[in-house]
């Protein structure tokens, strides 16, 4: 095993003072995540980032990678978007595991939340815990025509004619988001303005109103008087008030970096691009350095999926994302292979190959990368394999934790490589070191499934309650 390490500074812990600056070694090899490659129709060694066209904007986010984390000053946005892949959560969320587990001290806040959850059969994903006093109204981007004016999140609970509270609770315990600022995304109607409570020490229950109330932006701007890992929206509505709640979004004020994940169950390009009006104005809180698009699978769900048009709406939404940050960086993911249900049977859905050609074209288009999802997983048909394995679920389309886990360790792998391969000479030269990569054999592991294997994982599927293919 080959590791080689480097002395970096990196922004405070939350454990200290702010404005103090630690000394912590951190080894780039150790970025990279073992993974299991007991599975034959997995095609391990296509597990890189492909890049087409123009590698600058991959080469700027390695630069400011390393600028944070040599100078403990700044903050590193990466986003994921997409469908029920990513509002289940597991997918994403291990992608922000892998990132900043190795990076305790540079751990910026967790970012841009939604509480899914405070509606009625609407899944949530597992690190964050949500709460409600009633069940809200539900509005999402895939409805034909939104009562409600979308952003980011792409979706909305709506409180109206009595009040309401939403219990957020963070629920990760290897990742320190403390948070002491919060900034509420909504519309109010009649005059409403939310509040934000919180336990102190004593136990006591703590007001707190908004230091800043921007209509026209959406925002209700919280600075709460200490640090929090729980805390409840309250909407205050009376007869004649509503407040449709668009998003959470949770800072700490720290350098470092933050992994923000954006899903709506059964959403494609179009639904974000043409139905999410306030999606750019949104972006403005995040700036993102880094997007992953998990988008796709349910544009090419159907048997007339126009690849031309696809295409097209996905360079449309890049430009908005650029038009916040020119610099940003894309990382295509291409749709996994997938069945259809016709009548009582699954059958392969062909438009899996299709999908993956339009995402090298996109990619060479905006000048992103792609990791080839599709071609990793092992190509048309793979998907039945992936269920046969206790990675995928029933339907073909959604995979289960461990499947998830899968996917996101080998996407971190294929982008942590290419951070490396774009590291600054300046930080390179520091014990002129190779870090391990995707093809080092270090990085896998065997693993004997044993025949409680199937049984644990299925309590452990996601099932998201809301899909619309």
């Amino acid at each position: 095993m080959f590791f080689v390490g480097c002395c970096l500074t990196i922004g405070c812990s939350n454990a200290q003072e702010p404005g103090v600056v630690a000394q912590i070694s951190v080894n780039d090899s150790l970025m990279f995540v073992p993974i299991d490659t007991s599975y034959s129709f997995i095609k391990y060694d296509s597990s890189h980032l492909l890049q087409y066209g123009d590698s600058a904007q991959m080469r700027r986010f390695a630069e400011k990678w390393y600028s944070v984390l040599t100078t403990g000053q700044g903050r590193v946005n990466i986003m994921h978007i997409g469908a029920s892949h990513v509002q289940g959560g597991t997918f994403p969320h291990r992608m922000r595991l892998n990132f900043l587990r190795p990076l305790q001290a540079a751990i910026s806040g967790r970012g841009m939340v939604f509480p899914y959850s405070a509606a009625l059969k609407c899944n949530n994903p597992y690190d964050y815990k949500v709460s409600r006093s009633r069940p809200l109204v539900l509005t999402r981007c895939v409805y034909k025509e939104p009562e409600v004016g979308l952003g980011l999140c792409g979706i909305a609970v709506t409180a109206a004619d009595e009040p309401a509270d939403i219990g957020v609770m963070l629920n990760e315990p290897e990742l320190d988001f403390a948070t002491d600022r919060i900034v509420v995304l909504g519309v109010a109607r009649g005059g409403v303005v939310p509040l934000v409570t919180l336990r102190d020490d004593d136990g006591d229950t703590v007001v707190v109103k908004p230091a800043e109330c921007d209509t026209l932006m959406r925002r209700y701007s919280f600075e709460l008087p200490q640090e929090v890992d729980s805390f409840h929206v309250v909407l205050p509505c009376t007869v004649g008030q509503s407040f449709a709640l668009t998003g959470i979004y949770l800072d700490n004020g720290l350098p470092g970096v933050s992994y923000h994940s954006i899903g709506v169950n059964g959403a494609t390009v179009s639904d974000y691009l043409a139905k999410c009006p306030y999606l750019t104005q949104d972006l403005e809180l995040i700036k993102p350095d880094l997007v992953i698009f998990g988008i796709g699978i349910n544009d090419a769900s159907g048997t007339n999926f126009d690849t031309v048009v696809f295409q097209r709406r996905y360079v449309q939404l890049c430009d908005s994302i650029r038009k916040v940050n020119p610099d940003c960086a894309f990382v295509f993911v291409t749709n996994s292979d997938s069945f259809r249900r016709v009548k009582r049977h699954y059958t392969v859905n062909p438009n899996g190959e299709l999908a993956r050609e339009a995402f090298l074209r996109i990619a060479q288009e905006t000048g992103g990368a792609v990791w080839d999802q599709f071609t990793v997983m092992g190509g048309l048909n793979s998907m039945d394999q992936w269920y046969s394995s206790d990675l995928a679920q029933r339907d073909r389309i959604h995979f289960t934790r461990k499947g998830y886990a899968m996917l996101g360790d080998l996407l971190s792998n294929a982008i942590f490589e290419a951070v490396l391969h774009f590291k600054p000479a300046k930080v390179m030269n520091v014990a002129g070191d190779k870090a391990a990569a995707q093809g080092d054999k270090h990085l896998y592991k065997k693993h004997k499934k044993s025949k409680s294997d199937k049984q644990d994982n299925r309590k452990e599927d996601e099932r998201p309650n809301f899909i619309s293919y």
